[in-house]
This record gives structure tokens, sequence and C-alpha cells, in this order.
């Protein structure tokens, strides 16, 4: 297994499939884009699946979510997750995205075994969107949404990330939206992982508002903790229930001390947070011939190097260097 020192147990491993994305969301990149990882760099098809078969069938991973950047962009995505679906144990497949061209890719992904997606928007209003995104693309996510839902991938999941002063006010709204169609939604801290390093603790909008947020429209109870487990969000019952709303707070309420993730970089990167500062090769390992006995090996020590967390409140924190679209959520 992948054990850290902690004793907290890596089981659930986010691939990063591109650092490409076709929006330009003001939380993660410029709106002219970044430099793109030369192709050369990237793992191969054949090479993330290796690393997912070692991770599933000798380090005990039993989730694997596909990221990007835009994991859409890999035109290779249906062959690695059925190539994935096929493993024993078969692990539980999942896909965070934007949403732009989910329309077409659903049904194909859905029947290659893909269980379920993680859908981005934070706005349903067009004029704002395309001031976060810097692309006019919201029907497409909105059509996305909907072939997900109709291809069986549920629960959709749909993540919004509240900026002071543009998209706040859009919280309840978002919530109706998401509960009429029975998707279910997480509201998440914007944190620091944007490639312009613009990050601002004050500009962030916190937990407790969301909570104060959605709390002015609906009555909100917080549901079993003890269900929770390792999952980032905090849960609570809408109005009673049985809609339920998530709040990711990734910077006030960490959850450190419960993760169970650990990240894999399209360059082939070992990350065992999105906060990390140090990475472990497999990509060069791999090619200069290792076996698969030298990188779980491999694997198991950059683990157990894991630290107690991610540090954003330690005057000695440094964001990473990498962006969001790099590193894969």
């Amino acid at each position: 297994m992948l054990v850290d020192t902690y004793g907290r147990v890596a089981t659930d491993l986010r691939v990063s499939l591109t650092d490409r994305c076709n929006l330009r969301c003001t939380y993660c990149m410029p709106p002219e884009g970044l430099d793109w990882l030369p192709k050369p760099e990237l793992l191969t098809d054949e090479e993330i699946v290796r690393l997912v078969t070692l991770a599933v069938e000798r380090l005990g991973v039993t989730e694997v979510r596909f990221t990007g950047g835009e994991p859409l962009l890999r035109r290779g995505l249906p062959g690695i997750v059925e190539r994935t679906a096929a493993l024993t144990p078969r692990p539980q497949i999942s896909l965070t995205t934007n949403g732009i061209g989910l329309d077409r890719l659903a049904a194909p992904l859905a029947a290659a075994g893909l269980d379920r997606v993680n859908v981005s928007l934070d706005t349903l209003d067009p004029e704002t969107f395309v001031r976060l995104a810097h692309r006019d693309r919201l029907s497409d996510v909105l059509k996305g949404l909907e072939a997900a839902d109709a291809a069986g991938l549920r629960p959709v999941k749909v993540n919004a990330v509240l900026m002071r002063g543009v998209n706040e006010h859009e919280a309840a709204g978002l919530l109706e939206f998401c509960a009429a169609r029975g998707y279910e939604l997480r509201f998440i801290e914007q944190m620091p992982l944007d490639a312009q390093h613009g990050w601002k603790r004050d500009d962030m909008v916190t937990a407790d508002e969301i909570l104060a947020l959605l709390g002015a429209a609906h009555e909100l109870t917080p549901d079993d903790p003890k269900a929770r487990g390792s999952a980032p969000a905090e849960l609570f019952l809408v109005d009673g229930g049985p809609v339920r709303v998530g709040v990711i707070g990734s910077v006030t309420r960490p959850f450190c001390g419960a993760c169970d993730r650990v990240r894999l970089t399209a360059d082939g990167q070992i990350r065992n947070c999105l906060f990390a500062t140090e990475e472990s090769d497999l990509r060069g390992a791999m090619r200069a011939g290792a076996s698969d006995d030298e990188l779980a090996e491999r694997w198991r020590r950059a683990v157990h190097r894991k630290k107690p967390g991610h540090g954003i409140d330690d005057p000695s924190f440094l964001q990473p260097a990498r962006p969001m679209s790099a590193i894969g959520g």
C-alpha cells in the first residue's frame, strides 16, 4: 500500500492527462494562456495505463480520477478509461472536466467504463462566464451536463468557485439550478494555484461566507459527519433534504489529516499534495527501463514522505511553481 509516516493510506489516484485547456479561468491562468508542456515530455497512453495498472493492482488504489488541464482534450481518453475499467480489482473511475465536448463524449466514455463526472460551473450568467473564463462557452458546459446525466454518469457533481465581486451572489441560484436537475453541487474555496500567483486570502470567499450566502435562502443542517470519511466536502442537508450541498474549505477548513489522495502529473511526476513543492519522477525511471517492482518502490518512497498538511497558514508557505492546469486536480 501507499502509506505515509502519519498512517494515511493513499487509495485515490488523480491522473492528469494534459496541461492544456480550452478555457482561461482567471483563478487558474492568464487570458493569453500558458506555455504547454512539449509533447515528448507527456506520458503516452501506454505509459499512463502502465502506471495506473501498477497503482491499482500492486499499490492498493481503489479510485482513479482523470483530470487536466482539460482531460477531454486527450484523444486517447476513451481507450485509457476502457483499459482502466478492465483492471482487477476494478477501480472506481471518474473524470473532472469543464464540460466542453462532454455532449459528444459522455455516451462513449460511459460505454468505456467511466462511472461519473465532476463538471466545473461557476456561473449561470453568460456574461459572467466570459468574464471568468475568457470564452463564450456556457451553453456548451450546460449541454455537457445534460449529456452526462443522460449517459448515466451519476451522480453528476458540479464544482463551483465563488470569487468576491464577481459571482458570489449566484450561490443560491447555482444550488437551486443543480437541485432541480439532480446534480450534486460542491462549492470550493479559491486556492493559491493560479499561474499568475495573484491569489490573496482577502479576495477569497471563505467556507463560512459560502454557508452564510446559502443560509440566507435555505435552511442548512450538517449531514452525518461520520459518513464523510476522507471526502473533502462537508455536506449539508438543504431544507431538511434529500438535496445536499457540499462545501470544500481547502484553505480555511483543511482536511489534510484524512487525505487519501496522490497525484500523477501529465509528465509523470508523483505529487502528494496540490500544494507540494517536491515531486518524484516516475517517467524518467520508466523510460530508462525500470521494472514494475522498481517503479512501485519509488512510488511507495514518494508517498512515505508526505507532509502532515498543506501549510497555507504557515508564514513560510510558498505557492507551488506549477499552476493547477499543470498539476491536475
